[in-house]
């Protein structure tokens, strides 16, 4: 697909600022968090209202499934995890190397139980200041914590392929890396992907094409994984900020919009109070990778 009819879209939720994103398979849920509002709601895929989890925790950037139907979700202070029925929840991750976690932005399953994850300077995001160089980690299943690159300016979207052999990561201001990936996921070979100053969210499909999102563009941006450019996935959104896949065919495309402005504001510690930020459903001519469940003993 790559005209943007308003037709071919659905809008199934809305709020300030929509930006985390994952889709619970088991359970026929799209999970979305609002980093404004402040909250991980969740919806089925006609827009009916599942239920709303961290209530007025804000700066949730990413979410992922745990595969006891934990919801997983990052921010100020580290990972949460919060379970939809008992409404039980706690930290899995909360301080590293000791030290109180300022901020995490995206995460993305390891094929192993664990995750990577991207941290996020949010002291200085909330404050309205340049925020200082990221960091990616990798979380071990049974919570052995490693450091995996530095040198990334602001860590966003993250993808780990089905092959186990490369690891893609955004830098929201500059674009896309691609690392080899090692033993023991050792990252390594740091090659520029994509030249992108709005990079933000990112997913691949089941023929291992990386499709990237940005915060100012209204469209989703495909790559091959030689790093060839393809057509462009057009919508009707001002800009979008993350990207999941669903449906029993894996064809829904599932992303959430912002306005073409949003996330300039936000850097430049400006206020959104309208809601003007969506998430939408739209389908796609090549199915997704599907995002396995991580599996984290919690409770």
């Amino acid at each position: 697909m790559t005209e943007a009819t308003a037709e071919a879209f659905t809008k199934i939720a809305s709020g300030l600022y929509l930006e985390g994103l994952a889709v619970d398979h088991e359970r026929d849920v799209i999970w979305y968090s609002d980093v404004i509002a402040g909250g991980i709601h969740g919806v089925k895929p006609d827009g009916a209202k599942v239920a709303t989890l961290n209530k007025g925790r804000m700066w949730t950037g990413g979410v992922i499934m745990n595969a006891d139907g934990c919801v997983l979700s990052t921010g100020e202070g580290g990972i949460m995890w919060n379970h939809p029925e008992s409404g039980a929840s706690g930290w899995l991750l909360d301080a590293i190397g000791g030290k109180p976690i300022n901020g995490i932005n995206e995460m993305a399953p390891d094929g192993e139980g664990g995750l990577f994850f991207g941290t996020s300077d949010l002291e200085r995001v909330i404050q309205g200041e340049p925020a200082r160089p990221s960091q990616i980690y990798h979380l071990s299943a049974s919570r052995e914590l490693t450091r995996l690159a530095d040198g990334v300016g602001f860590s966003n979207g993250i993808m780990f392929d089905a092959q186990r052999r490369r690891f893609y990561c955004n830098d929201t201001f500059r674009g896309t890396w691609a690392f080899d990936v090692g033993e023991q996921f050792a990252l390594s070979n740091k090659q520029g992907w994509l030249d992108k100053e709005d990079a933000d969210g990112m997913a691949l499909d089941a023929e291992g094409n990386l499709w990237i999102t940005g915060f100012r563009s209204n469209f989703l941006e495909r790559m091959a994984p030689d790093g060839s450019p393809l057509a462009r996935y057009e919508t009707p959104a001002g800009a979008i900020t993350q990207l999941r896949f669903g449906g029993a065919d894996m064809r829904d495309v599932y992303f959430t919009s912002v306005p073409a402005d949003g996330g300039d504001t936000l850097k430049d510690g400006g206020q959104i109070t309208a809601e003007n930020s969506f998430l939408f459903r739209g389908r796609s001519d090549t199915p997704g990778l599907r995002i396995e469940p991580v599996r984290f003993s919690v409770g």
